[in-house]
């Protein structure tokens, strides 16, 4: 399914074979948590960006409006009108970030719904039973999400339950896609590397979830409080213990800086929020370094977001049309602000993998970081 192309040290141009068509790697998936990007983006909007993969989110979906809705009319991307890949992350982030709500179990995790309060138990067959119901492209298996800073002797037991949850998982999968009343029959299914900066950890897990013979390998739990370096540094340490056939995907990460940093440590797949709650704010990327609209001196400014871009916004709009929009409350001036972001990623994206065939990504990385770094 995954087909290596080219290679510059450790940096990997490929493409992902899937039901629902082939991924060209390396590849930014645009987050949909609830099977809508924020900031009034529809996938119309997506496929005009050259999205690639919309990702979405097994835990909020399940809580609203609940993943059996979603089977009974025909799954997400019927629900959503989108034909391209999707990836549902499994739910255990929720693990981590609705740490005052749930209570971790050999047997799963007990949650309180965000929403109203209701009990919610969540573990690896219901997790994999949710996400064939959603009947996403690629699945991913449920897991905890020990933070960066936890104790060591907690991220061992954690580690050690998240493998015994992973064997589960596959198993659960294995059987769901053999259902009659599936409606993906042939989900993938992703395992997650977790083991917070412990380096001799994470390659202890990296080696054992190898064995599982698995359609994708992710690392977890890195850009939740630990800096860049030591985030880099669990990259280069553990990515050389996954297998080499397989995708690697780093979740939740990054600005462009780390994904021009990971990219060069071997990661294919990425995801990351800050495209669209930065363009919500006002916050953009530009190839000469993030602007904020809010700033007055943008006030007069009939200039495009950035000269050359070919976004919606880019094409049409002053940055002082869109700096009104926003000081003024309107959707219309986030939906642009996030449409010109996530163009820019998407941008990015093939840039690199251009770079990667022409076998340039080094001088590529140089000069991209250089010029971003001019604001």
């Amino acid at each position: 399914m995954f087909r290596l192309l080219k290679r510059e040290g450790r940096a990997k141009r490929g493409e992902f074979q899937t039901v629902h068509g082939v991924i060209q790697t390396p590849v930014f998936m645009n987050v949909g948590t609830v099977a809508a990007i924020k900031g009034a983006v529809s996938t119309q909007d997506l496929e005009e960006i050259r999205t690639q993969v919309e990702l979405s989110n097994t835990y909020h979906l399940h809580v609203r409006p609940g993943d059996k809705i979603i089977k009974q009319l025909g799954g997400l991307h019927r629900f959503m009108s989108w034909d391209r890949p999707i990836l549902t992350d499994s739910g255990g982030f929720q693990v981590f970030s609705l740490a005052g709500l749930r209570k971790i179990k050999e047997e799963g995790v007990y949650f309180n719904s965000h929403i109203d309060g209701r009990k919610i138990f969540m573990g690896p067959e219901e997790s994999m039973q949710i996400q064939s119901n959603l009947a996403s492209t690629i699945a991913m298996a449920f897991d905890e999400c020990p933070s960066a800073r936890a104790d060591r002797a907690y991220v061992k037991n954690s580690v050690e339950r998240t493998t015994r949850w992973l064997a589960r998982c596959k198993n659960e999968m294995q059987r769901l896609n053999g259902l009659e009343d599936t409606i993906n029959r042939q989900q993938l299914l992703f395992a997650i590397n977790q083991g917070a900066v412990y380096p001799d950890i994470r390659i202890e897990h990296a080696k054992v979830i190898s064995e599982m013979e698995l359609d994708g390998y992710a690392v977890g739990g890195l850009a939740v409080g630990e800096t860049h370096e030591e985030m880099y540094h669990i990259l280069e340490e553990t990515i050389p213990f996954l297998p080499k056939d397989k995708p690697v995907y780093l979740m939740g990460v990054g600005t462009p800086a780390n994904i021009l940093e990971s990219v060069e440590r071997g990661v294919d797949f990425f995801d990351c929020v800050y495209p669209t709650r930065n363009g919500r704010h006002g916050h953009l990327y530009t190839n000469h370094g993030k602007i904020n609209l809010f700033n007055a001196k943008y006030e007069l400014d009939s200039r495009p977001i950035e000269e050359g871009c070919c976004c919606p916004a880019c094409r049409r709009y002053s940055r002082a049309y869109i700096r009104h929009l926003l000081k003024a409350k309107e959707m219309l001036g986030m939906r642009l602000c996030v449409l010109h972001n996530l163009y820019f990623y998407n941008t990015m994206m093939e840039e690199i993998r251009a770079a990667l065939d022409a076998g340039e990504f080094a001088a590529y990385k140089k000069q991209k970081l250089q010029n971003m770094s001019q604001n």
